[in-house]
């Protein structure tokens, strides 16, 4: 009996045993059945969801819209006031300075011009000193030529004009019109009362002379633009390549290539589009020189250089020009307008289909519609500078649709 009760002890430890792992291996499960359940997932653990993304629960944005604006509002209000005094210095700054940025986008324009020359000379080994001299050098003797040709005609017309004024007046006065109009009108009496008054007041001559010396400060401050403008840009024509650089270490480095070949490709395009312009301005003043000689009108020369100014403006001025000068070509004669109209004219076609296309291969085309719409915008804005300045701007204007919009688009 001992023995039998014995042998079963180690039996029932073993029962007890074995129950009380089954037991705690319950009370373990459910207790892991309890965490799952109440446990707060990880952020990595949601799914990838606009709702539920890891950032919306791990980072704390400090709130924005208007909750913040009403929480801080000296801040809020110093910031804005801030905000109006930068826009509003800006603003004073800018319209302050205008004579002063016309002068920089003047030489602007003219270096983009002439770095073509410089790139060129460049290419053949010799030093960009040295290409900058050259292109100044021919800057400087455009503008001499132009000055010394147009001065010295201008001088001459107007004395000419005022030798033959008075001839011009008397023959008027004796003329069968004036005394018509005189006799219904009594126009003589008119005259010389006014003319009496004018004199007798003194105010007029101080008027007078006033516009006279006005002329002369007129004429200062034109020398004095164009002289800021050679020096301006004698300087970035000297330093263009180191202005491009900083400018282009301003943006990412990730996007410094990009930009570096679109700034490239605008400003290669806008010069070429200056110098091509400039040889076709050039062709047409003379071609019209050539055509005013054969049609035997005075001063040639004026005319010329009026014809090559018109073309400068694209599209319009050239045909605007021709028409102008065969209007005036009519006073000598129908037969002196009908030859230089056709021979002017002729030339248009030529050049429009021949000459332009050629030179003009390495600048960006540009729709018409486009161009008149700019060289109207750009004149109502600076004038004839903003005229002359439009096309390279839309060229530039198409050059960033054409390789930045366009793609953008086509890859979405």
């Amino acid at each position: 009996m001992a023995e039998n009760s014995k042998s079963d002890r180690p039996k029932s430890n073993l029962f007890q045993n074995i129950k009380q792992r089954i037991t705690g291996a319950r009370a373990q499960l459910a207790t892991t059945r309890a965490r799952q359940q109440f446990r707060v997932p990880e952020p990595d653990e949601y799914p990838a969801s606009p709702i539920t993304q890891a950032e919306d629960f791990t980072s704390e944005r400090p709130p924005t819209g208007p909750v913040e604006l009403v929480s801080r509002p000296i801040r809020t209000g110093f910031l804005l006031t801030v905000g109006v005094g930068l826009a509003l210095a800006v603003y004073v700054l800018v319209s302050s300075n205008v004579q002063l940025l016309v002068w920089i986008l003047a030489a602007i324009f003219i270096t983009l011009g002439l770095d073509p020359i410089v790139t060129k000379i460049q290419s053949w080994g010799a030093p960009r000193g040295v290409g900058v001299a050259a292109a100044v050098t021919i800057l400087i003797g455009i503008v001499t030529i132009f000055i010394s040709t147009l001065i010295p005609v201008i001088v001459e017309q107007t004395t000419e004009f005022a030798q033959i004024l008075p001839t011009v007046v008397s023959d008027f006065i004796a003329s069968d019109f004036f005394r018509a109009i005189d006799d219904e009108f009594d126009v003589a009496t008119v005259i010389t009362t006014e003319v009496n008054k004018f004199v007798s007041d003194t105010s007029n001559i101080t008027t007078l002379l006033g516009g006279i010396l006005g002329f002369g400060t007129a004429v200062v401050n034109v020398g004095f633009s164009v002289l800021i403008v050679v020096v301006l840009t004698l300087y970035f024509l000297a330093s263009l390549p180191t202005i491009k650089q900083w400018l282009y270490r301003l943006a990412p480095r990730s996007r410094r290539e990009r930009l570096e070949y679109l700034s490239e490709k605008i400003t290669g395009s806008v010069g070429h589009y200056i110098v091509g312009q400039t040889i076709v301005a050039t062709l047409n003043g003379i071609v019209a020189f050539i055509a005013v000689s054969i049609a035997g009108l005075q001063y040639a020369a004026l005319l010329a250089l009026f014809a090559g100014f018109m073309a400068f403006i694209p599209l319009v001025g050239a045909v605007t020009g021709g028409i102008i000068i065969t209007l005036l070509a009519l006073f000598a004669g129908w037969q002196s307008a009908l030859i230089f109209a056709i021979i002017y004219f002729i030339y248009l076609q030529v050049e429009a289909y021949v000459i332009s296309p050629r030179i003009m291969q390495r600048a960006v085309a540009i729709p018409g519609a486009l161009a008149v719409i700019g060289v109207i915008a750009g004149g109502s804005l600076l004038g004839v500078l903003g005229a002359l300045m439009a096309i390279p701007v839309v060229a530039g204007f198409l050059v960033l649709v054409r390789e930045v919009y366009v793609p953008y688009q086509d890859a979405r």
